[in-house]
Protein backbone atom coordinates (compact mmCIF):
# COMPACT_ATOMS: atom_id res chain seq x y z
CA UNK A 1 0.00 0.00 0.00
CA UNK A 2 2.99 2.06 0.61
CA UNK A 3 4.10 1.64 -2.71
CA UNK A 4 1.54 3.31 -4.10
CA UNK A 5 0.83 5.64 -1.85
CA UNK A 6 4.65 6.77 -2.67
CA UNK A 7 3.80 6.97 -7.02
CA UNK A 8 0.61 8.88 -6.27
CA UNK A 9 2.07 12.33 -7.00
CA UNK A 10 3.71 10.95 -9.91
CA UNK A 11 0.79 9.72 -11.58
CA UNK A 12 -1.09 13.22 -11.17
CA UNK A 13 1.90 14.54 -12.81
CA UNK A 14 1.37 12.18 -15.64
CA UNK A 15 -2.22 12.74 -15.82
CA UNK A 16 -1.97 16.75 -15.76
CA UNK A 17 0.67 16.28 -18.70
CA UNK A 18 -1.70 13.97 -20.75
CA UNK A 19 -5.21 16.29 -19.95
CA UNK A 20 -2.69 19.11 -21.46
CA UNK A 21 -1.60 17.15 -24.52
CA UNK A 22 -5.75 17.32 -25.54
CA UNK A 23 -6.07 18.44 -29.00
CA UNK A 24 -8.14 21.17 -29.81
CA UNK A 25 -10.13 22.42 -33.19
CA UNK A 26 -9.24 25.49 -34.47
CA UNK A 27 -12.26 27.70 -35.15
CA UNK A 28 -11.36 28.35 -38.88
CA UNK A 29 -11.31 24.39 -39.31
CA UNK A 30 -15.00 24.59 -39.16
CA UNK A 31 -15.81 27.49 -41.06
CA UNK A 32 -16.56 27.18 -45.10
CA UNK A 33 -14.63 28.82 -47.13
CA UNK A 34 -15.84 31.83 -49.96
CA UNK A 35 -15.16 29.06 -52.56
CA UNK A 36 -17.76 26.74 -50.73
CA UNK A 37 -20.96 28.49 -51.76
CA UNK A 38 -19.74 29.35 -55.18
CA UNK A 39 -18.80 25.62 -55.61
CA UNK A 40 -21.95 24.40 -54.34
CA UNK A 41 -24.26 26.74 -56.68
CA UNK A 42 -22.10 25.21 -59.35
CA UNK A 43 -22.94 21.82 -58.58
CA UNK A 44 -26.25 22.09 -57.46
CA UNK A 45 -29.73 22.88 -59.42
CA UNK A 46 -33.36 22.55 -58.50
CA UNK A 47 -35.77 20.63 -60.40
CA UNK A 48 -39.86 20.72 -60.06
CA UNK A 49 -40.39 17.52 -59.13
CA UNK A 50 -41.75 15.18 -55.98
CA UNK A 51 -40.54 12.35 -57.70
CA UNK A 52 -37.12 11.38 -56.50
CA UNK A 53 -37.11 7.74 -58.01
CA UNK A 54 -37.32 9.52 -61.46
CA UNK A 55 -34.90 12.09 -61.34
CA UNK A 56 -32.50 10.04 -59.75
CA UNK A 57 -33.20 7.01 -62.52
CA UNK A 58 -32.66 10.10 -65.54
CA UNK A 59 -29.46 10.52 -63.12
CA UNK A 60 -28.23 7.09 -63.39
CA UNK A 61 -28.91 7.07 -67.28
CA UNK A 62 -27.59 9.67 -68.17
CA UNK A 63 -24.41 9.18 -66.30
CA UNK A 64 -24.21 6.21 -68.47
CA UNK A 65 -24.80 7.82 -71.65
CA UNK A 66 -22.00 9.93 -69.95
CA UNK A 67 -19.32 6.63 -70.36
CA UNK A 68 -19.78 6.21 -66.13
CA UNK A 69 -20.01 2.74 -64.60
CA UNK A 70 -22.52 2.73 -61.66
CA UNK A 71 -20.55 1.85 -58.76
CA UNK A 72 -22.87 2.79 -55.84
CA UNK A 73 -26.58 3.53 -55.75
CA UNK A 74 -28.87 3.76 -52.70
CA UNK A 75 -32.61 5.37 -54.02
CA UNK A 76 -33.45 5.58 -50.42
CA UNK A 77 -30.73 7.83 -49.70
CA UNK A 78 -30.59 9.61 -52.70
CA UNK A 79 -27.22 8.86 -53.81
CA UNK A 80 -25.24 7.65 -57.16
CA UNK A 81 -21.88 7.17 -57.54
CA UNK A 82 -20.36 6.41 -60.74
CA UNK A 83 -16.78 5.87 -62.37
CA UNK A 84 -14.76 5.71 -65.75
CA UNK A 85 -11.50 4.97 -66.40
CA UNK A 86 -8.95 6.59 -69.17
CA UNK A 87 -5.72 6.68 -70.21
CA UNK A 88 -3.45 9.92 -69.30
CA UNK A 89 -0.96 9.64 -71.43
CA UNK A 90 0.31 13.02 -72.76
CA UNK A 91 2.47 13.27 -76.07
CA UNK A 92 4.06 16.09 -74.02
CA UNK A 93 5.30 14.05 -71.02
CA UNK A 94 6.34 11.02 -72.96
CA UNK A 95 8.65 13.35 -75.14
CA UNK A 96 10.21 15.16 -71.93
CA UNK A 97 10.60 11.24 -70.57
CA UNK A 98 12.62 10.30 -73.92
CA UNK A 99 14.79 13.48 -73.77
CA UNK A 100 15.57 12.78 -70.00
CA UNK A 101 16.29 9.31 -70.84
CA UNK A 102 18.53 10.22 -73.70
CA UNK A 103 20.80 12.49 -71.25
CA UNK A 104 21.27 9.72 -69.08
CA UNK A 105 18.77 11.11 -66.25
CA UNK A 106 17.42 7.59 -66.59
CA UNK A 107 13.15 6.30 -66.76
CA UNK A 108 11.42 9.08 -65.71
CA UNK A 109 7.82 7.71 -64.66
CA UNK A 110 4.66 9.66 -66.51
CA UNK A 111 1.21 9.89 -66.07
CA UNK A 112 -0.71 6.69 -67.27
CA UNK A 113 -4.07 5.99 -66.47
CA UNK A 114 -7.18 8.52 -64.61
CA UNK A 115 -10.26 7.72 -63.02
CA UNK A 116 -13.15 10.01 -63.19
CA UNK A 117 -15.58 10.18 -60.15
CA UNK A 118 -19.23 10.98 -60.10
CA UNK A 119 -20.87 11.59 -57.00
CA UNK A 120 -24.55 12.68 -57.65
CA UNK A 121 -27.00 13.21 -54.47
CA UNK A 122 -30.56 14.48 -54.06
CA UNK A 123 -32.31 15.72 -51.25
CA UNK A 124 -36.20 16.72 -51.55
CA UNK A 125 -36.24 21.20 -50.55
CA UNK A 126 -38.72 22.94 -49.21
CA UNK A 127 -41.60 22.17 -46.77
CA UNK A 128 -43.89 20.60 -48.66
CA UNK A 129 -41.09 18.84 -51.04
CA UNK A 130 -42.53 20.39 -53.80
CA UNK A 131 -39.02 20.20 -56.07
CA UNK A 132 -35.39 18.27 -55.49
CA UNK A 133 -32.22 19.41 -55.37
CA UNK A 134 -29.54 17.53 -57.54
CA UNK A 135 -25.96 18.01 -56.63
CA UNK A 136 -23.39 16.22 -58.38
CA UNK A 137 -19.30 16.58 -57.81
CA UNK A 138 -16.75 15.25 -60.05
CA UNK A 139 -13.64 14.49 -59.13
CA UNK A 140 -10.45 13.06 -61.41
CA UNK A 141 -7.59 10.57 -60.07
CA UNK A 142 -4.45 10.52 -62.06
CA UNK A 143 -1.35 7.22 -61.61
CA UNK A 144 1.65 7.66 -63.38
CA UNK A 145 3.75 4.42 -64.31
CA UNK A 146 4.99 3.84 -60.92
CA UNK A 147 1.81 3.89 -59.63
CA UNK A 148 1.87 7.05 -57.99
CA UNK A 149 -0.82 9.04 -57.39
CA UNK A 150 -0.02 12.39 -59.41
CA UNK A 151 -3.13 14.20 -59.66
CA UNK A 152 -6.13 13.94 -57.39
CA UNK A 153 -8.24 16.96 -58.31
CA UNK A 154 -11.91 18.46 -57.94
CA UNK A 155 -13.05 19.29 -60.95
CA UNK A 156 -14.05 22.40 -61.15
CA UNK A 157 -15.02 23.70 -64.83
CA UNK A 158 -18.21 25.23 -65.16
CA UNK A 159 -18.90 24.15 -68.97
CA UNK A 160 -18.65 19.98 -67.22
CA UNK A 161 -21.22 21.17 -64.94
CA UNK A 162 -24.02 23.28 -67.32
CA UNK A 163 -23.55 20.15 -69.93
CA UNK A 164 -24.33 17.55 -67.19
CA UNK A 165 -27.90 19.51 -65.82
CA UNK A 166 -28.49 21.02 -69.42
CA UNK A 167 -28.86 17.07 -70.70
CA UNK A 168 -30.70 16.13 -67.32
CA UNK A 169 -32.93 18.65 -67.82
CA UNK A 170 -33.71 17.52 -71.37
CA UNK A 171 -33.97 14.49 -70.23
CA UNK A 172 -36.57 14.82 -67.00
CA UNK A 173 -38.60 16.50 -69.42
CA UNK A 174 -38.72 13.64 -72.20
CA UNK A 175 -39.21 11.14 -69.12
CA UNK A 176 -42.05 13.48 -67.71
CA UNK A 177 -44.13 13.87 -71.03
CA UNK A 178 -43.23 9.95 -71.74
CA UNK A 179 -41.36 10.92 -75.04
Amino acid sequence: MRRIARHIPLYVVFGVILAGCEPTIPKEALQLSPESLKDRQLQTRRFETRDEAKLLSASALLLQDLGFNLDESETKLGLIVGSKERSAINAGQVIFAIIIAGLGGGAMPIDKAQKMRASLVTRPIGDSGDSIAVRITFQRIVWNTAGQITIAERMNDPKIYQEFFSKLSKSVFLEAHEI
